[in-house]
């Protein structure tokens, strides 16, 4: 269960997706298709028009120095600006890359074993971890190996094709967890119980639109039920979340929605299910190990060398301005490590990098080449973090990377966080100081803000922060700064113990002055930074952070692909009846998808559904469907046999059943549906 040689391209895809951009080009799928086709394939939408950005994926953060240099050419040779951007889901993200040559873009990045595939869209986005996995004194085991393990599980599982909306993963190696599963769909931390290695498991965290902690649905399972549980909460939400409110489409929601105890319950029936399915898979094995002394790093790349738990060799960290690196600079950078015999390179979520396993001897050498390229160490201040905002997101309402460079952390080295938006990319929720902007009237005009949030703190005993004030865009960096002043003057040295010692409308009352705007003094906060016009937010028709819209009959097909990886599981396993169940569900995905499809509703009852389809679909349709159905209602004893022919029916009738639909949407695409 190792990405070490495994290739996670699919040349045949990529080819599939360039004819894609040709019939888009040419007019025969309309834009909410084509725009679908896209963000499964990692390349999202910018505010500038016949550009994109190519998100690449970074399973947690693990990079060789081979693939940062290609990264490093791809970005020198397709992006139009020659710079890459660090992200806090550790990915990289390429932008002003012209929609022609993504696909040339997604060749070379194969050819280092590198994909771009479900970066976006409404799938398993990119698995986030500690970025010292497999260094850390501190850590339990090594979480690459089940970070990998679960990317090559859900990496094109039809599961994870057309969920309602986005899911996110974070593995932590140790009780501390730096990867901050607190703010994830799905955070695993790495633990031990009565001399058992294996998991606690969080799930229903997020931040965004109506932040919420995760809740913890497992405080311990074995190492070898891994798996069953991140499939059960992903089933979870594939099963239960809103498909058709897609700001209430998150697993928080369900959280919500159910209430911890209901929701634990709801997650209980999944486990059982995928544990009984995925008991013959093999599972990622670590190599665990009681935790050493030391400092806990925190989230984030260490802000000093760090001492790994291998002898003789540290951890460089490498800071990057609000996560942007150049194009030279990457393959530079490839170059030195490898002048240097060094291989191994990760990102991280505070939009830094660490080298791995550097020799004492050779941290001189190392400072000397990366100052030539204009890189070093994190130094106090410049723990900042940043999101595109209106540089290039189609959400963006403030210019995040403009200000970001203009904040430091002060002597503290505060974690600052700032997003052009609400929906918080750079997770402001879990600063020292976070903010994002958003736009409010006075006195009948636009003007920018931006909304405070204080001691927030995502990894092991953390909270997400408190909301403070919406302080004026012009008048941000003085807030901040006062804030810094005030907690300095406290004398304590923890800003999170220190804000949280005050009083409810502490802040409020600390920056009321710079929160109100007066009549006359409103032309001085008009203006964003660096713009020289009167603030605007552009309307651009909504960004693709929600995914592209669905068509229903095409994400039950791919759930009864689910179903039917699931039933041939079962049936190796000589489950003879519970296979027998998914062809069950299977005719219940697909009968009510046509009858929805001709103006029909969802049933359950097979029967009834089968007098559905005797209604509303072609007569061939119709019979075969009630004959499968049947033959499932009075199967009697049910043995290999039975489920074999049961099967090839349920198959056959899948089939007829996609040309059917095809034939009434040319533009509906169920290749990777169907039976093979």
């Amino acid at each position: 269960m190792s990405l070490n040689n495994r290739n996670l391209s699919d040349l045949e895809e990529i080819e599939r997706f360039e004819q894609a951009i040709a019939e888009f080009e040419a007019g025969n799928i309309d834009p909410d298709r084509f725009t679908a086709i896209r963000l499964q394939q990692g390349v999202y939408g910018q505010r500038q028009q016949g550009v994109q950005m190519l998100r690449i994926k970074v399973p947690g953060g693990r990079l060789t120095a081979r693939q940062l240099g290609v990264i490093g050419e791809i970005t020198r040779d397709y992006s139009q600006h020659g710079v890459a951007h660090v992200t806090t889901r550790q990915d990289i993200q390429v932008h002003y890359v012209p929609l022609a040559d993504t696909p040339h873009a997604m060749r070379r990045l194969a050819g280092v074993g590198v994909t771009t595939r479900e970066a976006c869209g409404n799938t398993i986005r990119n698995m986030t971890a500690c970025p010292l996995a497999g260094v850390c004194p501190k850590e339990r085991v090594d979480v690459a190996r089940h970070v990998d393990g679960a990317t090559l599980h859900f990496l094109r599982n039809p599961l994870n094709q057309q969920l309602p909306r986005k899911f996110k993963f974070a593995f932590s190696g140790c009780e501390a967890d730096c990867a901050q599963s607190l703010l994830h769909d799905c955070g695993v931390i790495a633990t031990e119980k009565d001399g058992v290695h294996g998991f606690r498991i969080r799930a229903g965290g997020g931040l965004g639109h109506k932040p919420h902690e995760s809740i913890v649905v497992e405080e311990f399972i074995p190492e070898r039920e891994l798996l069953f549980a991140l499939e059960a909460l992903v089933s979870l939400h594939n099963k239960y979340s809103d498909r058709t409110k897609r700001a209430k489409s998150r697993l928080k929601f369900l959280v919500e929605r159910f209430g911890a105890a209901g929701f634990i319950e709801k997650y209980r029936e999944e486990f059982a299910r995928t544990r009984e399915a995925l008991a013959a898979q093999p599972y990622p094995q670590g190599e665990w190990r009681a935790p050493g002394a030391g400092v806990v790093p925190g989230q984030g790349a260490p802000r000093r060398v760090m001492a790994q738990h291998q002898p003789g060799l540290f951890v460089l960290p490498v800071a990057l301005p609000i996560g942007d690196l150049k194009a030279q600079q990457m393959i530079d950078l490839a170059a030195l490590l490898q002048a240097h015999g060094l291989d191994r390179v990760n990102t991280t979520q505070d939009q830094n990098l660490v080298i791995f396993n550097v020799a004492q001897d050779k941290l001189a050498a190392l400072r000397s080449g990366l100052a030539a390229l204009g890189l070093g160490e994190p130094q106090t201040g410049d723990n900042v973090v940043a999101c595109p905002g209106t540089s290039t997101c189609r959400l963006g309402i403030t210019s995040s990377t403009v200000l970001g460079p203009l904040l430091s952390g002060g002597r503290a080295d505060l974690h600052i966080r700032v997003s052009g938006c609400h929906n918080g990319c750079a997770q402001p929720e879990t600063a020292d100081i976070g903010i994002y902007g958003e736009a409010k009237r006075l006195h009948g005009k636009l003007v920018p803000h931006y909304q405070m949030y204080l001691a927030g703190r995502g990894t092991a005993g953390g909270a997400l922060a408190l909301k403070g004030p919406s302080v004026p865009a012009a008048r941000i960096m003085t807030a901040v700064a006062r804030v810094q002043e005030a907690h300095l003057a406290s004398g304590e040295p923890d800003f999170f113990v220190w804000a949280r010692q005050q009083a409810p409308d502490y802040f409020k009352g600390l920056l009321a002055d710079l929160a109100e705007v007066k009549a006359e003094e409103l032309h001085g906060v008009m203006q964003d930074f660096g713009d020289k016009t009167d603030f605007r937010v552009l309307n651009l028709g909504g960004g693709e952070c929600a995914g592209a819209s669905q068509v229903l009959i095409g994400a039950n097909f791919f759930e009864a692909a689910h179903e039917r990886e699931y039933r041939n599981a079962l049936v190796f396993q000589r489950k003879y009846a519970e296979a027998a169940q998914c062809n069950e569900s299977i005719l219940r995905l697909l009968g009510s998808g046509v009858a929805q499809l001709l103006g029909g509703s969802r049933l359950d009852d097979l029967a009834k559904l089968a007098e559905q389809l005797n209604l509303l679909a072609p007569e061939e349709i119709a019979i075969e469907f009630a004959r499968a159905a049947q033959k499932s209602a009075n199967s009697g004893e049910i043995d290999s046999d039975t489920v074999t022919a049961a099967s090839a029916r349920v198959d056959a009738w899948t089939v007829r059943v996609a040309e059917f639909a095809t034939a009434k949407d040319g533009q509906l695409d169920l290749k990777e549906a169907l039976p093979k």
